[in-house]
Parts: C-alpha cells; structure tokens; sequence
C-alpha cells in the first residue's frame, strides 16, 4: 500500500530534532558511561564528553577524522526534500568542527507496508544533498519499523592545526548565526496543518541547505568557535559554547533572525514539546531582557533542525567573514551579539 505525500509526517509522533531525547533524559543515560584515564585513546582529541558537534580522532601527526551520525523522522511531506533534509543536518556537524566531508553511511527505519517507492524518494534526497557536499554514499543499513526515519552517518577530515571547536570563544569575540530560527515550530504547525506545503517553503529550503559555505569561508578567515543549532535549540547550543569557553554571550534579540511566521505561530502555542524540554533544562542559565517577550522567549528554546552555524570570531574579522558568506548564500548570515567577560551579574547567555 502506497501512501500519498502529504501523509509522510502522520508516521511519527515528533519531527526531526525534536524527537531527540531531552536534555535531562540524555545527561542522565552519559552519567553512566565512565571515561576512564586508563582507556582514554590517546588519539581521540574530542570526544563524547566533550558536548561537541562531532568526533575527531587523530590519524597522522596533521589529519584526524570527524566522525557524526544524526537520523529522525520526518520533517516534511514531501520523501524527497526529508532526505535532503536530514542528509544537510548529519553533514552539518561535520562542518560546524572545520571538518571536509568524505564518506556517509544510510541509515534507515521504514515500514514495507507503506511503498517502496517512498523510501526511494528519501534516499534520492538525501544522496543528492551529499553529492552536493562533495561525499561519497558507500553504503548503510535498514531496519523494520512502523515510525519512518532516515540519516547519515558521516566521516570527514580535518587539519589537525585547524579544528574549530565549541569551547574556543573569547572575550571581545563577535558571534554570526548564519540561519534563522524557527524550523521546529514550523514542522510542528505543518503536522499539525496549521500551514500548508506551500507556506512551508521558507522552511524546507533553510534546513535542506548546506552549511557547506559558512564553513568553506570561517575556515579561510580563521575563527575561535563554532556550534551548530540543533535539537536543544539555539539556548541550548549557545550554553555549551558559553560554559566550554569559560565566557558570557551577549545576545540582541532584535538582530537574531527568525523565519516567516515563527512568532504568530508560537502565539498560538504552535511548539514541539522539545521547546518546553529545552526550556526546563536550559532556563536557569539564561537571562532575558524585560523587553523580551513570552512568544519570543519560547522561540529562543526551539529545537532546529538542520539549522546554522553559530560562529564566534574576532571583531577584525567580524564584517568580512559576513560579507564573504552573504556573498555565496540565499541565506543570509547576520551578526547577533557579542561574547564578554563571566561576571556576578550575568548568566551565560543574555538576550536583550
């Protein structure tokens, strides 16, 4: 039995990276997983416990591998653009750690009642957007299984010298988020059918964009930090890089980007419950201006999928790493705060 299109997100009870566990439940499963000095490779320069995008481990004195793996359920009607959609978010941590993309895996979990053809439309998708990155599929795995999800479990390199990490940010550094937000209240509406394929467009076309660019051109400048926005929202991945950097971030609400219809849609309570999650974990660590507020604060703890990099640079290289990525992009980058000193009185994150 076949299913049509716009039946695709009926499939599952969450979209995308609002499916992943929360944050409480995740760091109550690694308290348990011991890293112990004896066992610790010594070739493994980040790990796990490091709360990075991705892996590295070192191969050569200058090249290391970054490993990553990321799949979810679907995040649009359409088989084909949720393949290139969730192909775009596993390749994103890849080039959030300064990483080239050489090799993906396929992993899926589908349902034979539903329609070959379905499945063949997800993995067109997804083999396109990694052709587009430059890698190569050489293989995967599929298993049974009534709710619909696919991924990539990607292998890049990256110069040893040259790996950017979450915990570099430093004092005085100027942050570039390079897309808006928005994505998980806009997947969540179009389950829902709050909007309709067509005003999902804005949406679809974000997330199935590669972060291919932003990386090309912070690794040419050179930069002090890199996350990209995912699962625990924009609150959630600023936090790890605030608190891996021993820094504060200053943000200014009236510059971070957000997609079209985000705002009235978090009016009407239009939000995955990974937002209300994320808000629970994250809230105490965060500060919020009086003038900020309920709907926008919500939107702040949205999980993203496949969503932009969050890039901390110094202030000298600020205006041209902007220039040079808005040159190359549909998707414009915008500068959205600054990183400042750990005091008494702030948090590590401050939107104003």
């Amino acid at each position: 039995m076949e299913i049509e299109k716009k039946k695709l997100m009926q499939l599952s009870k969450r979209c995308g990276c609002a499916g992943k566990f929360t944050p409480d439940e995740l760091a109550k499963v690694l308290k348990h997983i011991e890293v112990k000095e004896e066992d610790r490779d010594p070739n493994l320069i980040v790990g796990f416990d490091k709360s990075d995008d991705a892996g590295i481990y070192k191969i050569t004195d200058d090249l290391a591998l970054v490993q990553t793996v990321d799949f979810f359920t679907p995040v649009a009607n359409d088989p084909y653009i949720f393949g290139q959609i969730a192909a775009a978010n596993a390749l994103s941590d890849v080039y959030a750690m300064g990483g080239k993309p050489l090799t993906a895996l396929n992993l899926s979990c589908f349902s034979a009642t539903i329609g070959s053809d379905i499945l063949a439309e997800i993995l067109k998708g997804g083999a396109d957007k990694i052709r587009e990155a430059g890698a190569t599929i050489v293989g995967g795995h599929t298993i049974t299984d009534e709710e619909v999800k696919y991924g990539v479990s990607v292998t890049g390199i990256v110069d040893i010298s040259k790996v950017i990490s979450n915990s570099g940010a430093k004092v005085g550094d100027v942050l570039i988020l390079t897309k808006p937000l928005g994505s998980g209240v806009l997947t969540t509406a179009l389950k829902i059918e709050f909007i309709n394929d067509e005003e999902f467009t804005e949406a679809a076309k974000v997330m199935a964009t590669l972060n291919k660019t932003a990386s090309e051109e912070m690794q040419k400048i050179g930069v002090n930090s890199c996350t990209d926005i995912t699962g625990f929202g924009f609150i959630g991945h600023s936090y790890e890089m605030a608190v891996g950097s021993g820094v504060a971030l200053e943000i200014d609400s009236k510059k971070v980007p957000f997609m079209d219809r985000v705002k009235d849609l978090a009016k009407e309570y239009c939000l995955p419950s990974g937002a209300y999650s994320n808000e629970k974990h994250f809230e105490k660590w965060v500060s919020f201006g009086e003038n900020i507020d309920d709907v926008t604060r919500l939107a702040f703890f949205d999980p993203q999928t496949s969503g932009g990099l969050l890039i901390s640079v110094s202030e000298e290289k600020a205006e041209t790493l902007l220039k040079n990525i808005n040159n190359r992009s549909e998707i414009k980058a915008e500068i959205i705060g600054r990183v400042v000193e750990v005091t008494e009185n702030n948090k590590p994150i401050n939107i104003n």
